[in-house]
């Protein structure tokens, strides 16, 4: 995604030279990429300069979007997983749990952190350390995942 984002409004990149410069399996890119273009973050192009482009603009697509296109959504710990029901693999209910708290809080700052950090961010900060960014608020990503209140009612806050 990062080639795609330093080639952005220059024209589809086809795989192959994505992975040559990344030293990835094309057959594993492509497997990416479908998912990534149904999660609606690329475009595909066909034909002899065919290639990848991506769907919006680069400053508009987080490293959070992408991991959960790819992985779902980031869950630490079972109980936090909203599909599931509400007892651990110990048989412990939720409601019971004494550590809980500590998982949704580090799911909620793993979640803020990689959707403060855009594709733009990833091409302008080699060599440099990523500096923190408040996330793209929500519903201003077209298609994208975004941060969503926690399941059980108000977020944690850091020091309570």
């Amino acid at each position: 995604m990062v080639q795609l984002a330093r080639a952005h409004g220059s024209g589809p990149v086809p795989l192959s030279l994505v992975a040559e410069r990344e030293r990835i399996s094309q057959d594993f890119l492509e497997q990416l990429m479908v998912t990534l273009r149904h999660k609606g973050l690329v475009r595909s192009v066909r034909g002899v300069r065919g290639g990848y482009l991506l769907a919006m603009e680069p400053a508009h697509i987080s490293v959070g979007d992408i991991m959960t296109a790819v992985d779902g959504p980031f869950i630490p710990m079972q109980c936090l997983d909203p599909s599931h029901d509400a007892t651990c693999t110990m048989g412990m209910t939720v409601f019971d749990c004494t550590t809980r708290d500590v998982w949704a809080l580090l799911q909620e700052k793993v979640m803020e952190t990689l959707n403060g950090v855009s594709l733009a961010d990833l091409c302008h900060a080699q060599g440099q350390p990523l500096r923190h960014r408040e996330p793209v608020p929500v519903g201003t990503r077209a298609g994208s995942p975004h941060l969503h209140p926690l399941p059980w009612g108000e977020g944690i806050q850091a020091g309570n």
